[in-house]
Parts: C-alpha cells; sequence; structure tokens
C-alpha cells in the first residue's frame, strides 16, 4: 500500500502578554509639565497682586513700541496710510519732500537766527512770570510805605493848621485822624455843646467851613482821590416823617463836598460821597452818643483807585535806562498782549 501523504504541521505563534507593570514612563513627563505651568500661573497671579500700577504702566510702555522713549525719530510719508518707520535708516525712498523733517532728539528745535524769546520753554516762561509778578509785589509795597509817610505828614500839618488859628484851636477836640485799610481817615466829631451842624438840618456853622476850608488846603496836595461820607446817630424822626438820618447824613456829605470844592478843592479828586445815617457807630455801646454824628473824609489809598498804582515804580526806575538806539527810545511803545508794539518793527517779550 502505497504510503499515504504526510499533513502540514500547522505552526503556532504564541503571544505572551504580561500581566500587571507601569505601562511605561511617558505619563511622569505630562504631569511634571502641568505642574510647571500651574507654578508659573500661580506666580503670575502673585505678581500682577503685588505690583503697582505705576510699575504695570512702565512694563506696558517698555514694551510699547510707539512710546516716546522708546521711539523718538520717525521717518517716512507720515499722514494717513503714508507708513512710518522707527528709524528714517530703511525708510523708503521718495521724491516728495516730507511733511515733517525727522530730526534727532538732541537737536535744537529753533532756527539759528531766530529770537530765543519766541522758543522759550514753558518753564523759562513760568519763571519769567513769577519773576515780574514779584517785582510787581516789590513795587506796591515800596509806594504803600512812601504813601503812609505822605499820609502822616499830612496828619502833622492839619494838626498844625488848626493848632495855628486861634478860631479853629477848641475844634482839635473834634478831630480824629487815623489810619484805615482804606487810606488815612479824617473824621469831624460833634462833642456835647459843639456840633457841626444845627440838629437835624444839613446847613453847617461857620467854624465847621471854615475847618473844612482849612483841611481843604493840606489834602489837595495830596495826588490821592476822596471819600466823604456822612453819619448820624441813632435819633429817629417821626413814625410819618418822609425825611430820615439817610437823608439826612447824604445831604450833609454832600454840603461838606461843596465847602471843599468852594475851598478850591478839584472836582475830578472827589470818588464817592456817601450818606451811611447811623449804620456805622463811632461809639458803639451809645447809639445815641453826639460823636456818632459826624462827617468822615478819607483820602483812598492809590492802590484802590490807580490800576497802574504797581507800575509808578517800575517806570520811574526805568526812565534813567539808554540801552536801546536813539529811535526806540524816543518812540512811545504800545504794549498789545503778550507783545510790545514799536515803530517798524516787531520785539518779543
Amino acid at each position: 500500500m502505497a504510503d499515504a501523504p504526510e499533513k502540514e504541521q500547522p505552526i503556532i505563534i504564541k503571544k505572551i502578554i504580561q500581566a500587571g507593570g507601569h505601562h511605561g514612563g511617558a505619563w511622569k513627563v505630562a504631569y511634571a509639565d502641568f505642574v510647571t505651568a500651574m507654578m508659573a500661573f500661580f506666580l503670575l497671579l502673585w505678581l500682577l497682586n503685588v505690583v503697582t500700577d505705576e510699575q504695570k504702566n512702565a512694563i506696558s510702555n517698555y514694551f510699547d513700541a510707539t512710546h516716546p522713549k522708546v521711539s523718538e525719530a520717525s521717518s517716512g510719508a507720515g499722514g494717513v496710510m503714508g507708513g512710518l518707520s522707527m528709524t528714517p535708516e530703511g525708510a523708503m525712498a521718495t521724491t516728495v519732500q516730507q511733511i515733517a523733517q525727522p530730526q534727532s532728539a538732541h537737536a535744537p528745535s529753533m532756527p539759528a537766527k531766530a529770537d530765543k524769546g519766541a522758543f522759550e520753554k514753558p518753564s523759562d516762561k513760568k519763571t519769567k512770570e513769577q519773576k515780574e509778578k514779584e517785582d510787581l509785589e516789590k513795587a506796591k509795597e515800596k509806594l504803600r510805605k512812601q504813601e503812609e509817610e505822605k499820609f502822616k505828614e499830612v496828619e502833622k500839618q492839619i494838626k498844625l493848621a488848626i493848632a495855628q488859628d486861634p478860631g479853629l484851636a477848641s475844634l482839635a477836640k473834634n478831630l480824629i485822624i487815623d489810619m484805615t485799610p482804606e487810606g488815612l481817615r479824617i473824621q469831624i466829631v460833634d462833642e456835647k455843646g459843639e456840633s457841626m451842624f444845627p440838629s437835624g438840618s444839613a446847613e453847617m456853622y461857620d467854624k465847621m467851613r471854615m475847618l473844612i476850608g482849612k483841611m481843604s488846603g493840606v489834602i489837595e496836595k495830596m495826588p490821592n482821590e476822596i471819600s466823604i461820607r456822612g453819619h448820624t446817630d441813632s435819633s429817629p424822626y417821626g413814625a410819618n416823617a418822609k425825611y430820615t438820618n439817610w437823608e439826612l447824613s447824604s445831604d450833609r456829605a454832600n454840603a461838606s463836598r461843596r465847602v471843599l470844592l468852594e475851598s478850591g478843592y478839584p472836582t475830578k479828586r472827589i470818588n464817592n460821597v456817601v450818606g451811611k445815617a447811623d449804620t456805622e457807630h463811632l461809639v458803639k455801646n451809645d447809639p445815641s452818643s453826639p460823636r456818632n454824628r459826624r462827617i468822615s473824609i478819607i483820602l483812598l489809598r492809590e492802590e484802590l483807585t490807580n490800576p497802574d498804582f504797581g507800575k509808578k515804580d517800575t517806570a520811574a526806575g526805568s526812565a534813567g535806562d539808554d540801552t536801546g538806539s536813539s529811535e526806540s527810545s524816543s518812540a512811545p511803545q504800545v504794549r498789545i498782549g503778550t507783545f510790545r508794539k514799536t515803530p517798524g518793527q516787531v520785539q518779543f517779550p
């Protein structure tokens, strides 16, 4: 019997599967990256919490390419859609002249032949204004002291003139002269048995007229304007009277004004004539005191009436200067705003 064919032996492949184990170490790398990122995140949160707004602004400006400290020069065509570059180097060349020429941060910003006064820095201008203000205040203070010395001299002259006049020497007690914030105040007050006006009347006695005339000869030498004020006591008129202390005080002040003018006092130097009635008592605790009936003549300080008071001393000091040319020194200068208008040329302040 013939031999039977041999069957092919099957090939068996065994796959060994390991049980358990750590499946490799790749997860450790991923976890380490996660922890590092979290640490950086919380560190960033902590820094944002402790940094001040000024420090944040400084850091922001450091990374801002348009900030002046980073970009101090520009180039390119400029304008809308014109394109800019940080520095002139590398900018696209053009045949059109630039609107604003790039210049170095340290280059002078004024023309070589320009007047420096036209390009003053704000700090220099401020310093100049402060100096002018201080000089003006010093001039005012100097003129105030000179004026007060003149006021004292006027007081002496008035008292001396009355003392030397036999007809007025007895009225020295009716005269009160003092210094007030408004100026030199000369008050003619009533005393018991020695009134300047009849009761309820604005027709002054002759002695009052002589006293005002004597004062006029002294105060007219002063350039100061005067204020004339009438005062009464608190004694009222009748209930239905149409004439009151207001009319009486005003009429007495006007009567004093007329006597001053008759004595030669200039009309233009009378600043105001006021009736105060019984609103400003001289003897405050006794409204009915005769001393409350009075006429006040105040030589007003020039600072109150003359707008150019502080410039008088400056003008007197600069009158002797002769540093300019004969043409500019002889021609008057008119100030317009911050400039001075001069014949044929413009001068910067």
